[in-house]
């Protein structure tokens, strides 16, 4: 039986309860919630309070491993983000037509190491670079205000160069959340900020719309790259 139910973010007993009534044991988390949501529109219920209450920290990580754990306490188990998304994960090597040049690939491995420092600490997944230097890092607001952000002060400094963008996963990803995403969207703020490259990592960033997302950043020229664990492909 399909049903679809609708709660507010920071209701955690109810769906809960609906899942037990309807004799449902996993579920799969999907879509995107910004962690700057904690701080507007956020209606915790009853045991959410508690939830909050408890935790040491309010990171991503921390928030989603405790509902997670919520949810297992009354049987119900999550699965990984990709259980029907393999297929949108890349494996490593270049995604576009257009490679990446010299300049592009060094600021890869530069931008793949201040990354994964980054979303070791539970800050952001994305960062910005240019000529070896990073111009943006990825905080609470996401991976396009990010991008866009390094545009602006690019653009402040009166440089017009195509930005070099990386998004990695967390040197520790729990799969069953908060997995790095791309999608069409992320190709308009590309296009926007004027991005010549980007890198993911590979086996473990989802692009949405796989195809389509190749083909299109064929189109405008953006080179596109899968890295392995150590920034390569």
């Amino acid at each position: 039986m399909d049903r679809v139910r609708f709660y507010k973010l920071g209701q955690i007993d109810a769906p809960i309860k609906a899942f037990k009534e309807d004799g449902i044991t996993q579920a799969v988390m999907a879509g995107k919630v910004q962690h700057s949501s904690l701080f507007s529109g956020f209606l915790p219920d009853w045991r959410a309070v508690k939830l909050l209450a408890r935790l040491g920290d309010r990171r991503t990580d921390t928030i989603l491993k405790a509902v997670a754990d919520e949810f297992a306490k009354d049987g119900i188990e999550l699965l990984s983000s990709a259980t029907f998304l393999s297929h949108l994960i890349p494996g490593p090597g270049v995604l576009t037509k257009r490679p990446p040049d010299g300049a592009q690939k060094a600021d890869f491995v530069l931008g793949w190491r201040a990354a994964k420092a980054v979303a070791g600490f539970d800050i952001g997944q994305t960062v910005a670079v240019l000529d070896g230097a990073i111009i943006a890092v990825e905080a609470m607001e996401g991976t396009d205000a990010c991008v866009r952000r390094a545009r602006r002060l690019l653009e402040a400094q009166g440089t017009k160069q195509p930005l070099v963008v990386v998004k990695v996963a967390k040197p520790r990803q729990d799969l069953r959340f908060d997995l790095p995403v791309l999608g069409m969207e992320s190709l308009k703020v590309f296009a926007e900020a004027n991005v010549g490259a980007a890198a993911i990592e590979a086996g473990s960033t989802l692009i949405f719309d796989k195809d389509a997302f190749i083909r299109q950043a064929d189109k405008v020229g953006l080179t596109l790259a899968a890295l392995r664990n150590d920034g390569t492909f």
